[in-house]
């Protein structure tokens, strides 16, 4: 097995994906942290202090020298934070809450390393198409949505209901790929620098 570029605090398969797309090995370990928002707490500066949060907690818990990378993305509607919901109910409302209208999804990441401590976040506007009651409950049902934020997916099922988008497609997923490559970059790991693995042949 490949040596990690980095330490990812986090146990999402869907952030290891996104860096396995500039071609960073990272190797997952999840940190327990308290998510609770703080009262009045908006939700830029929710999501940036939970990514923080993530990226010190992992340097501390496996005295690494390697990068360690904290993200964290989360819905907001109404300036309202939406993290997971917590039963099919509580999605089903999100859901309503969503449907015909625009959400802002916010997610930040945090490297801690040799260039010290790097902060991005990237807020993108969702659009839901109108959703009819039945829709809804035949989505929640699916399960697809239970440990998402805001109670969809939409790398999944739940794209069927996204008019559009404006932003950062891999941020709403859940790591904002262009900024993430720039940090990477100023703490010297930028693999898709390293070798020419694709040629103009395999492009074409």
């Amino acid at each position: 097995m490949s040596s990690p570029d980095l330490i990812l605090a986090s146990a999402s398969p869907r952030r290891l994906e996104l860096l396995a797309t500039l071609g960073v090995i990272a190797h997952a370990f999840p940190v327990d942290l308290d998510e609770t928002p703080h009262p009045d707490e908006p939700a830029r500066d929710y999501v940036v202090r939970l990514a923080r949060e993530k990226a010190l907690a992992g340097q501390q818990a496996f005295d690494t020298t390697l990068p360690v990378l904290g993200g964290d993305t989360a819905l907001s509607v109404d300036g309202q934070i939406l993290g997971k919901p917590e039963s099919d109910d509580h999605a089903r409302a999100w859901l309503r809450a969503l449907s015909g209208r625009a959400h802002q999804v916010i997610s930040a990441v945090t490297l801690v390393g040799p260039a010290g401590i790097l902060d991005a976040c990237v807020i993108s506007d969702v659009h839901f198409r109108l959703m009819e009651e039945t829709e809804i409950s035949a989505y929640v049902a699916s399960g697809e949505g239970r440990d998402k934020a805001g109670g969809y997916a939409l790398q999944g099922r739940g794209a069927m209901f996204v008019s559009r988008i404006e932003g950062s497609w891999s941020g709403i997923v859940g790591l904002p790929l262009c900024e993430t490559a720039q940090l990477l970059a100023r703490h010297g790991v930028a693999p898709w620098l390293a070798g020419n693995e694709l040629t103009q042949g395999e492009a074409s």
